[in-house]
């Protein structure tokens, strides 16, 4: 299943491609835009549910890779690949507020970081288990078991978790 939004539907079948620009596109017969792909739920069938949007929204959903041609469904991986990148937390070191903003200092399985957030955006529980939290860029942090973290960790986290 592919669902164009309205904006698109009744044009032709969707193509992806990777431009020169390195931007992902979707384009039909007479349509052409860069979009992002968004991972939907749920994250144990990452070639599923696949939605691309551009700044206004999405432009399609698709619902499983092998409803492209090969060349789109090689594009829509690679692009998945990029998209999706998820950091594992290990620990909460530190969650400073501040005007409009909060930082967070981590450890990941993939090394030190620090990101930010906004103030009204909140980690969110996960179907599956666990919790992420999307930081401004849009990157994702998972925490696959809160209640394995150590105290500290589980304070800041839960202090967040609504």
């Amino acid at each position: 299943m592919i669902r164009l939004s309205e904006k698109y539907q009744g044009l032709a079948e969707l193509t992806l491609e990777r431009r020169t620009d390195g931007q992902l596109w979707a384009s039909g017969d007479d349509w052409a835009k860069p979009v992002r792909v968004h991972r939907c739920f749920p994250w144990s069938e990452p070639g599923r549910f696949l939605s691309l949007r551009d700044d206004d929204g999405e432009v399609a959903l698709v619902g499983g890779l092998d409803e492209l041609d090969d060349p789109s469904r090689r594009v829509l991986e690679s692009a998945i690949a990029e998209a999706g990148f998820v950091l594992e937390v290990t620990r909460i070191m530190n969650v400073e507020e501040e005007v409009e903003i909060r930082t967070w200092e981590v450890e990941t399985r993939q090394g030190p970081r620090i990101f930010q957030t906004r103030l009204d955006d909140w980690p969110t529980t996960v179907p599956g288990g666990g919790i992420v939290i999307r930081d401004v860029a849009g990157d994702l942090y998972h925490v696959a078991d809160p209640t394995g973290l150590d105290g500290k960790s589980r304070k800041w986290l839960w202090a967040f978790v609504d």
